[in-house]
């Protein structure tokens, strides 16, 4: 099933029940696509308006960009389904002699690879897309001005619940050495975008009259 194709009623409906798909990962990607989606709001609204002028080109340019990051991060809310699925299946592997233990040990080892390899992938892109999000608000339109605000703040709620599925995934690696270099390439993605999405999500804010 293609679950990024379904309607927001159905998709919720499904993440609600006993399915293990969609999860966790492919939620994280999802709302990570809906904050790119809002960063190229903010262009829209944005290019053609003659107060904006100087910045149009660098506009179109970041659209573009965007974009790419939208359908990326949709294109992960797919695969993390596909993933975890063989993944829920080796765990039912049964154990009962030292061959099939050996066996187990070694699929679920490749499996947990790839269902960490997703979630991880979700946070560079988010990473990706804060950026993106810092120089639309800073560029876009003032009317627009919430919408890069709202899309750094998904950004970052995604990289941080993708980051719990690599984590999640790393604890039951064998390879402690693999697993800790995922777990120190997700720390670092977080201690340094969080930040700077946290500075977006702020500095729209208090321009809007909140407080911090």
């Amino acid at each position: 099933m293609n679950y990024v194709d379904l309607s927001c009623r159905e998709y919720t409906e499904i993440l609600a029940s006993k399915s293990p798909c969609p999860g966790g990962g492919g939620t994280a990607a999802l709302a990570g696509a809906l904050g790119c989606a809002l960063g190229n709001m903010v262009g829209s609204l944005t290019v053609g308006k003659k107060r904006y002028a100087d910045a149009e080109e660098r506009i179109w340019v970041m659209k573009e960009e965007m974009t790419k990051f939208q359908n990326r991060l949709l294109a992960l809310a797919q695969k993390d389904t596909e993933v975890f699925g063989p993944l829920a299946e080796a765990y039912r592997l049964p154990q009962d002699t030292e061959e099939q233990k050996k066996e187990k040990e070694e699929i679920m080892e490749e499996r947990l690879r790839s269902a960490a390899a997703v979630p991880l992938e979700i946070m560079e892109v988010c990473a990706h897309a804060i950026v993106l999000l810092e120089e639309f608000a800073e560029k876009g339109s003032r009317l627009a001005v919430s919408d890069a605000g709202c899309g750094a703040r998904l950004c970052s709620a995604a990289m941080d619940c993708a980051a719990l599925n690599v984590f999640i995934n790393t604890k039951a690696m064998k390879d402690k050495a693999y697993a800790a270099e995922l777990e120190s390439r997700a720390n670092s993605i977080r201690r340094q975008f969080t930040a700077r999405a946290e500075a977006v999500y702020g500095s729209v804010l208090t321009s809007l009259g909140g407080t911090r």
